[in-house]
C-alpha cells in the first residue's frame, strides 16, 4: 500500500487509501458508528480508532487487505463460529481485496466491547439516554450537578 499520510481525520485516512479499499474502509467505518453512535473516532497509531468508555477497534488498509482489529480473547470465545467462517489472527480480522465486508460480525464485536466497557465504568443511563460515569446526577441534563 501507498504510504497513508500523517493525519487526524479518519476521512483523509480514507481518502489516502488505495481505491480498491476505500468502499472497505467506508463500510467498516459505517458499521462501527451505526454499532457505537457514541464512540469517538481518531487516529490512533496511524489509524482509525474508536473508544467508548474504553478501546473498541480500529481498522487500517494494507496492500491487499484491510483489517478490523479488537481487543479481547473473550470476544473470539464468543464470536467462535462466526470467525471460523472469517479470515482472522489473534485480535485481528482480514478482510481480502474483493471480499466482502463482514457487517454482522462487526456490529457484534462492538457492541459486546461497547457493553464490556461500560460495565467496567460502571456507566449509567438517565431518564432521558445519556451515559454517563459517576454518582449523582446525569452531567448532561444537569451540567452544574444540582436540581
Amino acid at each position: 500500500m501507498r504510504k497513508i499520510l500523517k493525519t487526524n481525520n479518519v476521512s483523509a485516512y480514507i481518502a489516502a487509501a488505495p481505491a480498491w479499499a476505500r468502499p472497505v474502509l467506508r463500510e467498516i467505518r459505517k458499521t462501527i458508528r451505526a454499532a457505537a453512535p457514541q464512540a469517538h473516532e481518531k487516529i490512533s497509531y496511524g489509524m482509525p480508532y474508536y473508544s467508548h468508555f474504553g478501546r473498541l477497534a480500529y481498522f487500517a488498509a494494507f496492500k491487499n487487505h484491510c483489517s478490523f482489529f479488537w481487543i479481547g480473547a473473550e470476544d473470539m470465545k464468543k464470536f467462535k463460529k462466526e470467525l471460523a467462517k472469517q479470515e482472522f489472527m489473534g485480535s485481528t480480522l482480514r478482510i481480502p481485496q474483493g471480499t466482502k465486508v463482514p457487517v454482522g460480525l462487526i456490529t457484534k464485536i462492538v457492541r459486546a466491547r461497547m457493553k464490556k466497557n461500560e460495565a467496567k465504568k460502571k456507566v449509567k443511563t438517565c431518564s432521558r439516554g445519556h451515559k454517563y460515569v459517576g454518582s449523582g446526577p446525569c452531567p448532561i441534563c444537569w451540567p452544574g450537578g444540582k436540581r
